[in-house]
């Protein structure tokens, strides 16, 4: 599990109850304040209304529901990282120097990542490089895609909260103008005015906004440890040294995961 998302998101709503239910005046818990922020109608309005605009965006009740599902890849840690996609790369490169391309494709065998194993496989083949690289660019290119796609959804979620918040604004003010003359529905109006406003905000700050920026931050590391799995794959076919191979790879790497590279050297690098 990712703990930090974890984190971020109990802490977010565990410190918006705090402020609601906290009464700083007698330093007690006020715990009926939390009914105050409890209304079906704006409930309604606000993710009802977010949520079915969604599915009318989407191609497919399918597609909709795989996006949605998404959510729960904030919650995963990353499968791998820079640093052993490195270590596995110079790996191969020292049995291509030793043994030549065509044992890796034994190698391959033992490789989990589809796209490194498919670069492997087209090198084995004799494929021309600048094919290769043409081949895994395109891959990279739709896996980019795809990612960018569940990420304008939630950005499109993000946008809708508040957006319908404000339709429930808006129906909250018109019931209570055109019931003036009833004091008692004033409130329950001004009440579903008000509410939903703060349910758009919740909506969209509190889960979208970090959902977005969290999934763009793992697709920035997807295709960065792709772009990295592509050089090294060319370098690798052109018959470079490993350890050439390893100071290009490690250009990648910010500085505190080239320390942690360098402290823990894995694989042979001389040939």
């Amino acid at each position: 599990m990712d703990i930090a998302s974890i984190i971020g998101l109990i802490a977010g709503i565990a410190l918006m109850v705090f402020g609601i239910a906290f009464d700083q005046q007698s330093m007690s818990w006020m715990w009926g304040n939390l009914t105050n922020f409890f209304d079906i109608p704006s409930i309604l309005i606000t993710f009802g209304g977010s949520f079915t605009t969604l599915i009318t965006m989407e191609p497919s009740l399918k597609a909709y529901a795989g996006k949605l599902a998404s959510f729960g890849l904030i919650l995963k840690p990353l499968p791998s990282n820079e640093v052993e996609t490195i270590r596995t790369i110079i790996d191969l490169s020292n049995v291509a120097r030793k043994e030549g391309l065509l044992a890796l494709e034994e190698a391959a065998n033992g490789v989990e990542d589809e796209f490194l194993k498919k670069g492997i496989l087209l090198i084995v083949d004799g494929t021309d490089p600048e094919l290769v690289r043409s081949i895994l660019e395109t891959e990279l290119n739709c896996i980019e895609d795809r990612h960018n796609d569940v990420i304008g959804f939630w950005d499109k979620l993000g946008a809708m909260g508040p957006a319908w918040g404000m339709i429930g604004t808006l129906i909250g003010l018109i019931n209570m103008l055109k019931s003036l003359n009833d004091p008692e529905s004033i409130g329950p109006n001004m009440a579903v005015a008000l509410v939903t406003t703060f349910y758009g905000s919740v909506l969209a700050n509190w889960i979208c906004i970090p959902v977005v920026n969290k999934l763009k931050s793992r697709n920035g590391g997807e295709v960065m440890m792709k772009e990295v799995m592509v050089e090294g794959l060319l370098s690798i076919q052109a018959g470079e040294n490993p350890r050439v191979i390893e100071e290009k790879l490690k250009s990648f790497l910010s500085p505190s995961s080239r320390a942690d590279f360098n402290g823990n050297e894995g694989g042979e690098v001389n040939g």
